[in-house]
């Protein structure tokens, strides 16, 4: 496999565990109107995430960054035809980021309100965005023969691209109340138990209807039918499903979690392989792709930062699964009295 190869599949990894890692803590914010129904419930949703979500979002401007150093067409393009798009996941991202930071330095039930509101819709919006985003690369966008994006925000809003919007947030819902069924106790975890159990019937059957979209809007199927050996991987999402509803049912949310990981990876993958060797699809003329031979960097610099991957990429892992081990336990009261507490 050539270093195009290697970094296209490693773009797509990247990609991949920001979606597992970020959406329990996505899908628990956006969940609190739902599953909070006092001040301690809504505590409860925030210090669950409180440890994590910073952490998380380093995959995310990890998987920017290597856009930008591994192909740098790729990114020019991304980034200047969906600036309009990009800027606003990126003002919900740093509005939810203040919003954990701000909520309690007011002793006031108004303001602790509005940053609640604002945690639930830049979370919820920050989901959205990412589906539609990555459902119109699977559709292809309307590049022309110079990779400029032929089009505005709401060439974006097609109804495939809004339908992967719809699959992300349920998708990201589902990891969240995983992860409230694990890491909370009492009746919040009850009722995060019940929810995970009726998002994943509405998941599944999203994910069927997407699938069957995406063979109708998309060439992704193509690499499948070429190479039928790749099929693992949606069969991998089908197992993740069907694992996380058998352990939903018996109540072992750390497997249950495990699963739903799975799933998102895999459907992850499903799209990136689907894609290979495009990075951005030209819509408007496949023959003006954005691909991983055409926009890639120099071989020198894909193999420095290979190794470069190849040393951090295992550290970060190693602290994150610390991290997530140290913060097993569900939370009690006695955490909410911490004075790192949110």
């Amino acid at each position: 496999m050539d270093l195009q190869a290697i970094w296209f599949f490693l773009w797509g990894l990247l990609w991949a565990v920001f979606f597992m890692l970020d959406g329990y803590d996505l899908g628990a914010g956006a969940l609190m109107p739902v599953l909070a129904k006092n001040e301690r419930d809504r505590r409860m949703i925030l210090n669950a995430s409180g440890p994590f979500w910073d952490g998380n979002e380093v995959w995310l401007i990890t998987a920017g960054g290597a856009t930008f150093a591994a192909f740098p067409a790729a990114y020019a393009a991304m980034f200047s035809g969906l600036y309009t798009a990009l800027m606003l996941l990126l003002f919900m991202l740093i509005l939810r980021g203040v919003s954990f930071e701000f909520r309690g330095k007011v002793e006031s039930a108004a303001w602790q309100r509005t940053w609640d509101w604002l945690h639930v819709v830049s979370s919820f919006v920050v989901a959205l965005l990412l589906g539609v985003a990555f459902a119109n690369i699977f559709r292809g966008l309307p590049l022309d023969e110079q990779g400029i994006f032929q089009g505005g925000l709401l060439t974006l809003l097609n109804p495939y691209g809004l339908a992967g919007g719809v699959l992300f947030v349920i998708m990201f819902f589902l990891h969240g109340a995983l992860w409230l069924g694990l890491r909370t106790d009492g009746e919040l975890q009850k009722r995060s138990q019940a929810v995970a159990e009726k998002l994943w019937i509405a998941f599944a059957i999203v994910l069927v209807l997407f699938l069957a979209y995406t063979a109708v809007e998309t060439q992704l199927f193509s690499n499948y039918l070429r190479w039928p050996v790749l099929l693992i991987v949606p069969l991998l999402a089908v197992i993740g499903l069907i694992a996380t509803r058998t352990f939903l049912g018996s109540r072992r949310m750390w497997p249950a979690m495990g699963a739903s990981a799975l799933t998102i990876v895999a459907v992850t993958f499903f799209g990136i392989i689907g894609l290979f060797p495009a990075l951005l699809p030209s819509r408007l003329n496949p023959g003006w792709s954005v691909t991983a031979y055409n926009s890639s960097s120099s071989e020198l610099t894909l193999t420095i930062m290979l190794v470069v991957v190849a040393i951090f990429v295992p550290i970060v892992i190693a602290y994150q699964t610390w991290a997530h081990l140290m913060f097993a336990k569900p939370m009690g009261d006695e955490d909410l009295d911490h004075e790192e507490a949110y």
